[in-house]
């Protein structure tokens, strides 16, 4: 196959860097100027990118379309391409919820075929190699994976079924960055106690992550009675210290659809996750 002339809808730090690897398997990767800043354009120029001047231009002579852009700005985006009644492959790479993937796969069809795509790990720079996970039609995928081969973006097909790889990169977005605010009110409390040093230490001796233990969800469950009333007390003393409660409350509130599995040394993983479904 012809090497394809591909267009990227908003060249940020993380759309410039994954359209600058996709110029080893392209003809052309080009950008739109119209409205964009000039942080952008030299974004754009840094990583070779080809300037056209509107939006009708790029799409005209794309073949496919990469979008990655912030989360609000996906569905306009995916409007205005659909007017344009693009006829190449979208590939939708935000960090959306599968709804709104499926809802953008409508909107572009029939003309375009839409792959949902989700990115996982830091720009593909100095060295870093992020995972894009695709699903989506077998050859909408694969002329995303042939546009990556041999870069620094790894490409992962998880099937057909649009929505799949944004769950993905959403569900470990979820514990990734709420791990991290997590991680700032716990030093931020131990802090106004003098403790942080501490507390560092007392981490230090566990360096896994509870994510790959998801058999230790069971085990949360049966503890919820007690680590829900904790959590308050911790949410009070995050307020005292002038900390936002609210993420230690709303976790208090998660841990009471565990109180019926109080003690519970035989509940499963599949059970504690029914039970959390329950409301």
């Amino acid at each position: 196959m012809d090497q394809p002339t591909v267009g990227i809808l908003h060249p940020g730090s993380m759309g410039a860097a994954v359209a600058a690897c996709a110029t080893t398997n392209a003809a052309a990767v080009l950008w739109c100027e119209t409205g964009r800043s000039t942080a952008s354009a030299a974004r754009a120029a840094q990583f070779g990118l080809t300037p056209v001047a509107e939006l009708a231009e790029l799409l005209d002579h794309s073949d496919i379309v990469i979008s990655l852009c912030p989360p609000a700005f996906a569905e306009d985006l995916a409007r205005d391409v659909a007017e344009h009644r693009f006829a190449g492959v979208y590939l939708e790479a935000n960090a959306i919820n599968p709804t709104r993937v499926q809802r953008i796969a409508a909107l572009l069809a029939p003309t375009a075929t839409v792959v949902d795509g989700g990115v996982v790990g830091s720009p593909p720079v100095r060295g870093k190699t992020p995972i894009l996970y695709l699903s989506g039609s077998v050859a909408g995928t694969a002329r995303i994976e042939a546009l990556f081969a041999g870069t620094a973006v790894q490409t992962t097909v998880l099937g057909t079924e649009v929505g799949k790889a944004s769950a993905l990169k959403l569900a470990y977005a979820s514990f990734q960055k709420t791990s991290r605010v997590l991680t700032a009110l716990a030093v931020g409390m131990a802090r106004e106690h003098g403790v942080d040093q501490e507390l560092i230490e007392v981490a230090s001796r566990r360096t896994d992550s509870y994510l790959a233990e998801p058999e230790y969800v069971a085990k949360t469950a049966a503890r919820a009675w007690r680590w829900g009333p904790e959590l308050e007390e911790a949410a009070d003393t995050l307020a005292a210290a002038g900390l936002p409660p609210e993420m230690l409350r709303a976790t208090a509130s998660t841990l009471a659809r565990w109180d019926d599995a109080k003690d519970d040394g035989e509940l499963t993983l599949t059970e504690a996750l029914d039970q959390l479904a329950q409301p």
